[in-house]
């Protein structure tokens, strides 16, 4: 660990904390034990991290000389993670003017090193203004005079990940695709952890360096094979992919953003960049930072570990709780509202006069014998449908009318999540091509009654999955607001005596 003039951990700013990377490195960093301090322009979005309470933070533009010096004073090591992808026009002038201010202030202050995440490029080859404009500031940073490591990574594979989560979306809603030619363009991705390590490992080399690195996984695959590697680990059925040469990277960002939620302003500067390769030209990097005992992640693995929330059914950590604990390769509440793949929710709530224990009472008596409150009749039928198609329809009904017992069945949920008496969660477990989770939260008001809380939650599987929650919703339109109202005034569901 790199230590200040005093003995102590290094201070070490972060810009960008709201992004995908900054706000993971800056976890990463803490956890390591450095200190840290933080560059926002709208500091109430920081509010959600887990770390906002330990870091010191700065509220000012990278446009702003004044909030920019303010931000490096007595700072040991500043990470450089500022882009302007997301505006429309002009973003390589406003990325080349912020960082000739901030190398100017860096160099003001004394700062003992940068640390930029760039782009890789080929410098043989016309870059795409994207990546041409990532390795010009890499050379403002690197002529500042202070010294920089410039780490160039290509496709970044974490769940948030512009770059992934564009692979995810066009993957998993397209089973046959017609794509532009670069499909068959090399790409070296890396995980995001892996890119974590070298970001943080950057801060303690010993050697005072100004050079940059490129930075990438284990695996060299071409496009079509991470879309294909990705559908294999995703349980998806092999994607028909066919290149031709006619699409312009105009018409395939169009044709992403008709597909996929990634903002079309990002998606066209990223696959404008896909016809760029991204291979690693040397691995000079590993003198200073080395490869850990087990190796780089490799892909499959790194998109198995952003796909572990789903896969292990762990819906509320996912999309609810702000103090999110996970591993960096999983999604941030603060993440875009695109990133962390597809979810569909419907969401009801009823207030009732009613005391707690009483909702609860109706709210545990749900299913089996005692009904879902309100059109039996479709919940019946969806039973039988289940069935049709080999499942266990309702036919399992409940062990105890009144009481659950977490982990069991009913009918064709599962108990997943049992709070008395707060919250239940139920887990679908008929057939179906997705993940779906029913679930009630119950909450004492001010003045004696209680409020509840109704959400179902989708995640799909692949394109059917999508098709399968817009067939649906009428049905959930006709039951789901009756039910929470059921619940929530005990008009037809049974309690224990």
């Amino acid at each position: 660990m790199l230590l200040d003039e005093s003995g102590k951990p290094a201070l070490c700013l972060v810009t960008g904390a709201t992004g995908y990377i900054g706000g993971r490195l800056v976890r990463e960093l803490l956890h390591q034990g450095y200190r840290a301090r933080v560059m926002a322009r709208h500091v109430e979005r920081l509010t959600s991290y887990p770390w906002y309470n330990q870091v010191e933070v700065v509220e000012g533009d990278a446009n702003d000389e004044q909030a920019v010096d303010k931000a490096l004073a007595g700072v040991d090591v500043a990470y450089y993670l500022l882009h302007a992808l997301h505006v429309r026009e002009d973003f390589e002038r406003l990325e080349k003017e912020w960082a000739t201010t901030f190398g100017k202030m860096a160099k003001k202050n004394n700062v003992k090193r940068m640390v930029y995440l760039g782009g890789m490029a080929d410098s043989e080859s016309k870059l795409s203004a994207h990546l041409s404009s990532r390795a010009e500031t890499g050379e403002i940073l690197r002529s500042s005079g202070v010294p920089t490591v410039e780490l160039r990574a290509g496709v970044v594979i974490g769940s948030g990940s512009a770059s992934f989560e564009m692979l995810r979306y066009l993957t998993e809603r397209i089973p046959v695709m017609v794509t532009p030619k670069w499909v068959t363009v090399r790409i070296q991705p890396i995980a995001v952890r892996d890119v974590l390590r070298y970001l943080v490992g950057a801060a303690g080399i010993k050697e005072e360096l100004n050079a940059h690195f490129d930075i990438g996984g284990p695996e060299v695959l071409t496009y079509r094979e991470l879309m294909m590697q990705y559908a294999e680990a995703a349980g998806l059925r092999k994607r028909i992919i066919m290149p031709l040469p006619v699409l312009t990277p105009r018409l395939s960002s169009a044709w992403v953003g008709l597909v996929t939620p990634v903002p079309i302003t990002l998606a066209r500067r990223l696959i404008d960049s896909l016809k760029n390769e991204v291979v690693c030209s040397d691995d000079s990097i590993k003198k200073y930072i080395p490869d850990p005992k087990a190796g780089l992640t490799t892909f499959k693995a790194a998109v198995a570990l952003a796909l572990t929330r789903i896969k292990e059914a762990n819906v509320e950590t996912r999309w609810s709780n702000a103090a999110l604990q996970g591993g960096p390769s999983e999604p941030l509440p603060t993440d875009p509202t695109w990133a962390g793949g597809t979810l569909y929710s419907d969401v009801r709530t009823e207030t009732t006069q009613d005391p707690i224990d009483k909702v609860w009472q109706r709210i545990e008596s749900i299913g089996g014998d005692n009904g879902y409150s309100t059109a039996t009749w479709a919940w019946e039928l969806r039973g039988l449908q289940d069935r049709l198609f080999g499942g266990v329809g309702l036919r399992r009904g409940r062990r105890d009318p009144y009481f659950l017992i977490e982990g069991e069945a009913l009918d064709f949920w599962r108990v997943e999540a049992l709070e008395r008496p707060n919250l239940l969660r139920l887990r679908a477990e008929m057939k179906m091509p997705g993940l779906a989770w029913l679930e009630w939260n119950a909450e004492s008001t001010a003045d004696g009654g209680t409020k509840v809380t109704q959400r179902a939650i989708f995640v799909p599987k692949g394109l059917l999955g999508h098709i399968y929650w817009l067939t649906v919703l009428p049905m959930h339109g006709l039951v789901f607001p009756s039910m929470v109202k059921h619940i929530a005034h005990d008009t037809k569901i049974k309690r224990r005596k």
